[in-house]
């Protein structure tokens, strides 16, 4: 046998192997034997690159080179679902339905897994794209990592699959998972993740798809998308893709009537406790293809579907402690330490308790039996106090600190705001990391190859101690540390580099002042040449700019009080970081829609939503979320939300088309 045949021979063994472990829980062989014939496949590849193929199973190992995400459109817009929560307006779409078709149909009741949605190409039997949903319109391509999920088949089982066809699903970590990978963070004193969902999310974010595959996350499969699908059924095409090798969940169910649907759903509003991920509720599909085309799509989700979620779970358990956690604002939030009680599906240990308004209005004592509810399915809180079961026993009245946790700062409280603030920016730890992680965001100079965990190892080691360090560090400085190679130190020092670029107005809002926004910044950006002379900024000059009132202004005005945040800034300037208007950059806002507040709504086919949303604000504009008497006008697309445009036409609010809005700024 040559080469490339024992190559392919390995490849179909371990592609076969695979699914039976991972989507059929029913392995055939060892896990040393599958890693052995993993290493000889490794070893084979890496002897002859020319035979690479990018299906192979050693791309589910991922690699610790960085890659940017690219943005895709989808091919169909990754719509949400309606959502309900009583069993009335389960009827009241059922009912919907039957009347619309006037004909007999089927509802396919799924689970609703809690994670990220998933979209995955497919040409020939082998994946080709992965893309997350994003915007509805266009996301992230997230093949690599996708990739190295086990439950996502590479190559297709069989045959009698379409040529080309769409498939999605949920990307899940399950709780297992979920709670070993939040052990192992709470053991080096990192952040935990709040929820699996989260976890998913960030993970399938990673720019190192090495870690990805460390994660072990899953996936379900839910919708088949294409022309030439195998059936008209929705459930029977479900049935086709698992022959193919795709992991489907075998609790859907197809219901004849509207009490069958109710039994489906009361059977797992208790069972679903069980499962080995999140669920927050139950899918109704009309199952017949043909019947969902009939009934069409509002501009927001399908008429066809409907999301039933669960209400949320209750126990009772005992507050054994009250601790605080101190984030990036300085913003200090108390949580309750509590025993260990078993609720949706995991372990709940701690709830948060907001702010010192809860506190005192749920009259905490230590040692009381509280109510612990999820929100949303996830994120714990407590809902009240079994003040019967309180005794002499009780510890003493819960109050909220005064200072610090972290530093020992004498904490401050806004008039007007329920929150309380550490006021020492520069020297509290949470606040000094929070504010190097909102620095690199996205949104902000979005430096990549940099998140909490790293930024979490170089401020431990000393290496940073603000944003400005940043500019200091070098491939020798940081190459070998824990998990850092050297072709990860070399994109960390690039994304830095390249950061320099990033225009004004990003910077003004990577500083993380207080209260100052994306909006504002830009803003900023468009009333001061320069950081320079914002700094000499007097508090007239500030409210006169629109959108800056008194509480921002005070806000700009103290942090450029505070000398090491003036030492900041000097050190940003001599890295040549873009601490000034650039005219060019300027020439392109108008105030042609000043003083218009201005609502979008439905589908556009030139630009986007966000990049409507940033022409209004280009132009001077604002942006608003639902109509009003201040209301301009309503940019509509295709498919512009009904109660929207009876709201507008009741209120006398002009609607402008997609080609008049671009004709009014061009």
């Amino acid at each position: 046998m040559d080469i490339k045949d024992k190559i392919e021979e390995l490849r179909t063994e371990l592609h076969r192997h695979n699914y039976n472990y991972y989507v059929l829980n029913a392995p055939e062989i060892s896990d040393k034997e599958f890693d052995d014939k993993m290493h000889a496949l490794q070893e084979l590849e890496e002897a002859h690159p020319e035979y690479m193929d990018a299906t192979s199973p050693t791309m589910r190992v991922g690699s610790d080179i960085n890659k940017n995400f690219t943005q895709v459109f989808h091919k169909y817009p990754m719509l949400s679902l309606a959502n309900t929560y009583s069993e009335a307006e389960v009827a009241d779409f059922y009912e919907r339905v039957r009347k619309t078709l006037n004909e007999d149909f089927e509802i396919c009741c799924e689970m609703k897994y809690d994670g990220t949605s998933i979209s995955l190409t497919y040409e020939d039997g082998r994946l080709v794209c992965a893309v997350t949903r994003g915007d509805g319109e266009k996301g992230d391509d997230v093949t690599d990592n996708v990739k190295t999920i086990r439950s996502v088949p590479l190559v297709l089982h069989g045959g009698h699959y379409p040529s080309s066809f769409e498939i999605r699903g949920e990307i899940l970590m399950p709780w297992a998972v979920f709670e070993e990978l939040n052990r192992e963070k709470e053991a080096r004193e990192e952040p935990l993740f709040a929820n699996p969902r989260n976890a998913a999310s960030g993970t399938l974010k990673l720019q190192n798809s090495s870690i990805v595959a460390a994660r072990k996350l899953d996936a379900y499969l839910y919708y088949l998308l294409g022309d030439n699908l195998p059936c008209d059924g929705h459930y029977e095409n479900l049935q086709k893709v698992a022959e193919w090798g795709f992991k489907i969940s075998d609790l859907t169910r197809k219901c004849h009537t509207l009490q069958e649907v109710f039994d489906f759903i009361k059977y797992w509003d208790v069972e679903r406790k069980n499962l080995p991920v999140a669920t927050d509720g139950i899918v109704l599909k009309v199952n017949s293809l043909r019947q969902q085309k009939n009934l069409g799509f509002t501009a927001k989700s399908p008429r066809w579907a409907i999301a039933y979620k669960f209400q949320a779970e209750r126990a009772l358990t005992r507050l054994v402690k009250v601790t605080y956690q101190v984030g990036r604002t300085g913003t200090v939030t108390p949580v309750a330490n509590l025993e260990p009680v078993q609720l949706s599906g995991t372990i709940v240990r701690r709830a948060s308790l907001h702010n010192a308004d809860i506190i005192e209005g749920l009259d905490l004592h230590i040692g009381d039996m509280v109510y612990v509810e999820k929100g949303g399915e996830i994120i714990p809180k407590i809902t009240g106090v079994d003040t019967d079961s309180r005794s002499f026993m009780s510890g003493e009245k819960v109050k909220f600190i005064t200072c610090c946790p972290e530093c020992g700062s004498k904490l401050t409280r806004y008039e007007g705001e329920a929150a309380h603030y550490c006021p020492n920016e520069t020297m509290c730890p949470p606040q000094i990391k929070g504010k190097i992680e909102h620095f690199i965001s996205r949104k902000a100079m979005n430096i990549d190859g940099l998140g909490p965990e790293t930024v979490d190892l170089l401020y431990r080691l000393g290496l940073i101690g603000n944003a400005a360090d940043l500019y200091d560090l070098t491939v020798e400085k940081i190459k070998g540390l824990d998990r850092m190679g050297e072709k990860s130190a070399e994109n960390i020092i690039a994304g830095i580099a390249q950061s320099k670029k990033v225009p004004f107005e990003r910077v003004i809002f990577a500083l993380g002042i207080r209260f100052v926004g994306e909006t504002v910044a830009k803003k900023i950006a468009r009333a001061f040449k320069d950081i320079d002379e914002l700094r000499q900024a007097t508090f007239e000059k500030l409210i006169s700019i629109d959108e800056i009132g008194e509480k921002i202004a005070k806000s700009i005005l103290l942090y450029f009080t505070n000398e090491e945040n003036c030492q900041l800034i000097e050190r940003l300037k001599s890295s040549r970081l873009q601490l000034y208007r650039i005219e060019k950059h300027l020439s392109e806002y108008t105030d042609k829609l000043a003083g218009k507040s201005i609502v979008i709504s439905g589908v556009f086919i030139h630009h986007s939503r966000d990049e409507y949303k940033e022409l209004i604000e280009k132009n001077g504009g604002k942006n608003v979320g639902s109509i009003s008497g201040k209301t301009s006008f309503v940019l509509a697309g295709e498919n512009m939300g009904s109660t929207k445009l009876e709201k507008a036409n009741k209120m006398g609010v002009a609607i402008l088309s997609e080609d008049d809005f671009l004709k009014l700024i061009s």
